[in-house]
């Protein structure tokens, strides 16, 4: 028994030394706007302790930062599942992403449903994970740390904000910017970016055919059904090339 749980906890280790170089943008992108929310949240009334559980409970940047102007306003429950919906529905198409991925996990796999946001999902869904670390542990890691950036950074905001108070507009832009060096990333280290053309063509037709404020649905449904229907090239680019 003693032995197997040595075996587990190095496991378990080996896979968070490996997580954790890959969440350190994140750590700067999180903790960034993760203050500056919780300041917001100070600033519009609110205690520490209001930013502390919303960004445990529910966990989306966008979302969250639109809750506290909700609190504010007249006891609307419809308007608000709706807008929730609206925000969040990005991540249902993560989720049918990550299926293959969190087969077989145990345990594992609920917290990783809850835990899934876009940089986590970026960094589950590309990384090049080595045999020999645990994919499981891997995975589990990388979304508790930045789940640990995120509440710390938002309770420490909220804690910060009798002391500092700053006009938070244009802040939201950190996450575009990680998003920006993530793709860069996975771009330099892919030899093929069939995946990155579908991703790229799918936004700025579905932009101009959509609008600004309507079109990240329908890009999620687009690349959705391409990444589908070009699942087996974007997997093995070389038998595809040799297949011609």
């Amino acid at each position: 028994m003693n032995i197997l749980e040595k075996t587990h906890d190095r496991k378990a280790f080996k896979a968070l030394k490996w997580a954790f170089p890959y969440t350190i943008p994140i750590f700067a992108g999180f903790w960034f706007l993760g203050i500056a929310y919780g300041i917001y949240a100070n600033a519009s009334g609110f205690s520490f302790v209001y930013p502390l559980i919303m960004s445990m409970a529910i966990y989306g940047g966008s979302l969250e930062f639109i809750t506290v102007s909700m609190l504010l306003s007249p006891f609307a429950p419809v308007q608000t599942l709706i807008m929730a919906i609206m925000i969040q529905a990005r991540h249902l198409f993560y989720g049918i992403s990550m299926l293959d991925k969190f087969k077989g996990l145990g345990w594992k796999k609920y917290y990783l449903i809850y835990g899934m946001c876009d940089e986590t999902f970026s960094i589950n869904y590309s990384a090049e994970i080595p045999e020999d670390v645990d994919r499981g542990w891997f995975y589990f890691f990388v979304t508790l740390l930045n789940q640990i950036y995120w509440v710390s950074g938002a309770t420490i905001g909220g804690l910060m904000g009798d002391l500092i108070s700053f006009n938070t507009k244009g802040l939201d832009f950190a996450m575009t910017a990680l998003f920006v060096v993530i793709l860069l990333d996975q771009w330099l280290k892919e030899k093929h970016h069939m995946s990155a053309w579908i991703g790229m063509i799918s936004s700025v037709v579905c932009l101009l055919l959509f609008g600004a404020d309507d079109f990240m649905i329908p890009t999620m449904i687009c690349i959705l059904v391409l990444l589908t229907a070009f699942r087996k090239p974007i997997e093995n680019p070389e038998k595809a090339g040799d297949a011609k």
